[in-house]
């Protein structure tokens, strides 16, 4: 555990044109920080960038992952890295991390995390995960069942563009496939505030999960899932499962009135099934869902509005962003007005940081348990006091 002396906060970029923007500061031995970094795959891959971060903050900690498009400030990019370097005056901090394998270990890789960060004052926890490998639902469960009730989690899931073929996740080691980080932080001095918010509306029948097994989806009303599916997209199927960034499905379980959206992972054509990012509740029902650009801007100034509630009136010091790669297909060229909304509410102070994802982790609201997310902007504020 490292107990912070100097409050910091610091933004570096790293694009190819460039280089660092701002230059990387001279080191200083033996100071400790936390370093949220967010990055195109290949420039994670080749671990050139982060060891220069470790050199220039050496005992620094990093957790970060690839992503399908980098935020710093109110500013979206691609094929760069974003270095947020914290320092907290009475907040503690510690690090976790785990390899997953198949999708039904998730929960277990959620309850070792929880064994490793787990005490009396742990407050928050902020996860960073696989995108491919994992069922994010059983991950959120997994951590939920290993700390308090009063303990909040939020996070997300590594993106890969909308490639869909390798994700990143960097801890202290380097970045890697197949691994799970997050970090504890602990104490009375920090406040923590999430939303998490959509924009997307339901079209089309509601149908009844008829066969799913975790989060692979085979059957909707007693049909292929897949072929259903491939009906509505028309044109678009040929592009799965990239494509269905753009009509994700809102499941929701029996007997229960709130939905949340799911997004596809990957297509079997020989099962004709559908692997998602999280649980599909057989029993329950599925539904299409579209969007536009206004309503995902909007989506993303209320689950600001949101978050800022859990801080009981003080300003945040800094915003952590997670918010879907389908939000950002869809925006496209406007994508910057979903982070500028956001800003809007936050205020000029706040550090701001994050990425493009493949999932997003946060509850539905403050006290919930966590949950994960498809095609929202989740955002998690901090502030000390």
């Amino acid at each position: 555990m490292q107990e912070q002396k100097v409050m910091q906060h610091a933004q570096y970029q790293w694009i190819q044109s460039r280089g660092w923007t701002p230059e990387l500061p001279a080191a200083e031995a033996g100071s400790q920080r936390l370093i949220f970094t967010f990055g195109a795959k290949q420039l994670l891959k080749d671990r050139v960038l982060t060891g220069e971060l470790q050199d220039h903050f050496p005992g620094a900690m990093l957790i970060g992952g690839s992503t399908s498009g980098e935020i710093a400030g109110d500013e979206v990019t691609d094929d760069s890295l974003v270095a947020t370097v914290i320092g907290f005056d009475h907040t503690n901090f510690r690090a976790a991390h785990a390899t997953i394998g198949e999708g039904q270990a998730s929960f277990e890789v959620g309850k070792e995390l929880a064994r490793q960060l787990n005490d009396d004052t742990l407050r928050h926890v902020f996860v960073m995960s696989d995108g491919l490998k994992v069922n994010g639902s059983e991950l959120a469960k997994g951590i939920a069942s290993g700390v308090a009730s009063t303990v909040s989690v939020t996070g997300g899931l590594s993106g890969d563009g909308a490639n869909f073929a390798e994700t990143l996740v960097v801890d202290e080691s380097g970045a890697s496939p197949q691994c799970v980080a997050a970090i504890g932080f602990y104490g009375d001095h920090l406040k923590i505030g999430y939303g998490s918010m959509g924009g997307w509306e339901s079209f089309g029948p509601i149908r009844e999960i008829t066969r799913a097994e975790g989060n692979v989806l085979y059957e909707l009303d007693g049909r292929s899932a897949l072929d259903l599916y491939k009906t509505y997209l028309g044109q678009h199927a040929e592009k799965l499962p990239a494509s269905a960034l753009l009509f994700p499905i809102a499941v929701t379980e029996a007997n229960s009135k709130v939905s949340v959206v799911r997004t596809i992972l990957s297509v079997d054509e020989q099962n004709k099934s559908m692997t998602f990012a999280g649980d599909i509740p057989q029993g329950g029902t599925a539904q299409l869902m579209k969007t536009n650009v206004d309503d995902l801007v909007e989506g993303a100034r209320a689950a600001a509005e949101t978050s800022m509630k859990g801080l009981g009136g003080q300003k945040p010091d800094l915003a952590l962003l997670v918010s879907c790669v389908g939000r950002k297909l869809v925006m496209d060229q406007r994508t910057e007005e979903e982070t500028e909304a956001v800003r809007e509410v936050l205020g000029d102070d706040a550090t701001i940081a994050g990425f493009y994802s493949y999932g997003e982790l946060a509850p539905f609201s403050q006290g919930e348990a966590c949950r994960l997310h498809n095609q929202t902007m989740t955002i998690t504020v901090f502030s000390e006091h």
